[in-house]
């Protein structure tokens, strides 16, 4: 067994980064007067401004360190489906729907090609979520970025009375997870260096996919969600991105029990095995295998599945607070 791996030790700090996001949270105190004003708080998945009968919103989010992966294989095809997927899923968990995209991309020198690749991936992923990309910025910024930064910022809007925002979840509720395609656009620098100190990105799994095709799958983008919650009673929803089930603490004080967890994809297995890594640590850095979540009552999972058909039931909610997998709290 290699000694054990963990994302603090590869270069990111759950506890550190949530301390100090709270800090900047903290500092955000100003509300615009007159018309068009601030809904809800700064924390959720996305953040909403009142617009009479509808509500407008804003996510952003970028590809993060999955596009030094992207670098080392020289293929950048799929990294715009996540950064349309990272930012459409954060509108989805309020049920807002997309309609409008802008890029951002930050790099030490341009590549046609490479922007090629990359606007062709935006192009799909802005396909999939039936949304319009109406510009961006690029900025060569020599001495400060080394390599390509690509993120984004989306707009959703929505009829205020069919926001979901969690305030509805009560105990008893169950959880739906639907699965992910694989790691998404999250815990990369985990991976990667599981990957960089154990094998090589060429290495192949028992499913005979490389490690390097495994870990540039494009994040899934879950837009069958606009038609479950027209179709049926839905409290709460999760996108599972870094922080792995401790995303769920965004939705509601009550607890998450998970008892039945989802089929755990093969790159996970090995990453867990290869880096020694223990259970916590992983489902508090990786979807392992469930990238959304509905929080509903018992009778929406027909309704659910027969939309979503991969879709089951995952655990319950809970009065006690916290995050339990199999009765194991992750913290």
């Amino acid at each position: 067994m290699t000694e054990e791996h963990t994302y603090r030790e590869a270069g990111v700090d759950i506890d550190l980064e949530a301390r100090s996001v709270r800090a900047l949270i903290d500092s955000l105190t100003y509300r615009r007067t007159g018309a068009f004003g601030m809904l809800g708080k700064v924390g959720h998945f996305a953040g909403m401004i009142d617009c009479g009968p509808y509500v407008l919103a804003l996510a952003v989010d970028g590809v993060g360190t999955k596009m030094l992966v992207a670098d080392e294989l020289g293929d950048w095809s799929t990294v715009g489906i996540d950064c349309i997927a990272m930012n459409v899923n954060d509108l989805y968990v309020m049920n807002l729907e997309p309609v409008a995209f802008v890029d951002y991309i930050a790099t030490d020198a341009l590549l046609p090609e490479k922007m090629a690749q990359i606007g062709r991936g935006l192009n799909e992923g802005a396909r999939l979520a039936n949304m319009n990309i109406v510009g961006g910025e690029t900025a060569t910024l020599k001495g400060l970025v080394n390599g390509l930064d690509l993120a984004g910022t989306c707009l959703g809007v929505q009829k205020k009375e069919k926001v979901v925002t969690g305030e509805a979840i009560v105990p008893g509720d169950v959880i739906v997870g639907v699965p992910s395609s694989g790691i998404h656009s999250n815990g990369l620098t985990l991976a990667r260096k599981v990957v960089e100190d154990c094998a090589s990105y060429e290495t192949r799994l028992a499913n005979d996919r490389t490690l390097g095709q495994e870990l540039l799958t494009p994040t899934r983008i879950y837009a069958e969600v606009l038609r479950v919650t027209e179709a049926c009673a839905i409290h709460g929803m999760c996108h599972v991105t870094g922080g792995g089930l401790l995303n769920f603490t965004r939705l509601t004080g009550y607890g998450f029990s998970v008892t039945d967890p989802l089929a755990v994809p093969a790159i996970f297995a090995w990453l867990q095995e290869a880096g020694g890594i223990s259970d916590v640590e992983m489902y508090r850095t990786f979807n392992m295998g469930m990238g959304y979540a509905f929080v509903a009552p018992e009778k929406s999972v027909a309704a659910i599945r027969a939309i979503i058909p991969d879709a089951r039931v995952v655990g319950t909610v809970t009065r006690e607070p916290g995050v339990r997998l199999k009765g194991v709290e992750i913290k």
